[in-house]
């Protein structure tokens, strides 16, 4: 892969990481106080919701900095490695931990009869998304693992 596609890789990853850090630490607390303000009948949610935001982060930047090793492998021409298998399956853990959090979150936000359709899609789309993810980080790491086999078996050919 050429330098240049790495470098953009991981400046998108970076700028993607900082974001959603300054999301979290500045726009979450306000839209949770705003949207409490705004449905006092719902404002016991504001800290639970926000807890669960946090914690769906917390999978989502180990899978950022995972892609950062990756990144790093694919660089230093060791991207067929069994570290480089290790990454996708740590990325892989990742995103169905976010999905467990989100249908977790979906489900407790239903049962409290303060499940908005608006959010539920939002959470349908994440969800979604994140199965995307999952697929193909576990498809990419069966190919990398098959990968490694034939290499293997073709060193002890040789």
């Amino acid at each position: 892969m050429k330098r240049g596609t790495i470098l953009f890789l991981k400046v998108t990853t970076f700028i993607i990481g900082f974001t959603l850090l300054g999301l979290c630490i500045f726009v979450l607390p306000g839209l949770a106080r705003d949207a409490a303000e705004m449905n006092p009948e719902y404002a016991y949610l504001r800290f639970p919701v926000l807890f669960g935001l946090y914690m769906t982060a917390l999978p989502l930047f180990l899978a950022l900095y995972q892609s950062l090793k990756l990144l790093k492998y694919i660089e230093s021409k060791n991207a067929f490695s069994k570290l480089a298998v290790m990454s996708l399956g740590h990325i892989k853990n990742c995103a169905i931990t976010i999905i467990i959090f989100y249908v977790a979150g979906i489900f407790l936000l239903a049962f409290q009869n303060a499940l908005h359709p608006g959010i539920a899609m939002i959470g349908a789309g994440i969800i979604f998304t994140t199965l995307v993810i999952s697929l193909f980080t576990a498809v990419l790491q069966e190919l990398l693992r098959s990968a490694l086999e034939l290499k293997s078996e073709n060193d002890l050919t040789v």
